[in-house]
């Protein structure tokens, strides 16, 4: 265990950083983010780069303020009352906390999966396509194409192809996540996020859910928050592990869980607290 490593973060606050670089650099970049529910700080002094077309994965135990710096990233925060920030969250060139910015635009290109499946009580078909038609596109071929497609991402076409005029809600719990995903992709994010989208799920629609996060990998930005430490080593490239509202090690994922820099990011991988 490297003691510059831990006092670094002991000392100065800082968290250890040995990432994997996307080949496009930084999708979204973390710049000293912090943030309060009223008087309650919930997460101090975020910096982090996320890599353009990597799976990111926020580990750390319940509390620590994964979920938190996840909605950060698409403000869904600001829906809460006595919420303020700190710091800034670049994404595409501009701080998306600036007053100018158009938050339902950014949520548009940030996709978000939740941790139990919502379906719309509406059809399958109409699930996918209700982003673009809250956009007002009502082209028949185009939101038939949008299905196809948004569903062949998902892994979910052959399963619901002849049954797209039937209700989502008589799906099965990991097709229904699918679904929500597709229904985020239908929109073409540059990035998805997901909220723990697999603990409500059985270990084998886990594994469907796993499968389409690599198969996705490239063409989304992806950043999943889990308490599913193999679920993390198995789907990520990079892993951040928070600890009480802190980065403390955020690097690569096969070198996070083998050989961790910090010996608080080991005493968590290996069970001794969390």
């Amino acid at each position: 265990m490297s003691a510059l490593a831990t006092d670094q973060t002991a000392e100065n606050g800082q968290p250890v950083v040995h990432t994997k670089q996307g080949s496009k650099g930084a999708a979204l970049t973390v710049k000293d983010f912090s943030l309060w529910y009223s008087a309650a700080q919930a997460l101090f002094r975020i910096n982090m780069d996320v890599q353009h077309g990597l799976v990111t994965a926020l580990i750390g135990p319940s509390g620590c303020g994964k979920s938190t710096l996840l909605r950060a990233l698409n403000r869904m925060n600001d829906l809460i009352d006595g919420l303020t920030v700190s710091g800034e969250i670049h994404f595409d060139g501009a701080n998306i906390y600036n007053p100018n910015i158009d938050v339902i635009g950014l949520r548009k290109r940030m996709g978000m999966v939740f941790q139990k499946p919502n379906p719309f009580p509406m059809s399958i078909a109409e699930n996918v396509t209700y982003p673009l038609k809250v956009d007002g596109i009502r082209d028949r071929n185009l939101l038939a194409e949008t299905t196809e497609r948004a569903l062949k991402s998902a892994a979910l076409w052959d399963e619901v192809k002849d049954r797209l005029k039937e209700n989502a809600l008589g799906l099965s719990g990991g097709q229904q996540q699918r679904l929500c995903i597709a229904r985020a992709i239908a929109a073409d994010p540059d990035v998805l996020l997901m909220d723990e989208p697999c603990s409500a799920l059985d270990p084998l629609a886990t594994s469907k859910i796993e499968d389409l996060v690599d198969q996705l990998r490239g063409q989304y930005t992806i950043i999943i928050v889990t308490h599913n430490m193999q679920q993390a080593a198995r789907v990520s490239d990079n892993t951040a592990f928070m600890y009480l509202g802190r980065l403390i090690e955020y690097g690569e994922t096969g070198a996070i869980f083998a050989n961790p820099k910090v010996e608080k990011t080991q005493d968590y991988i290996t069970g001794r607290f969390g």
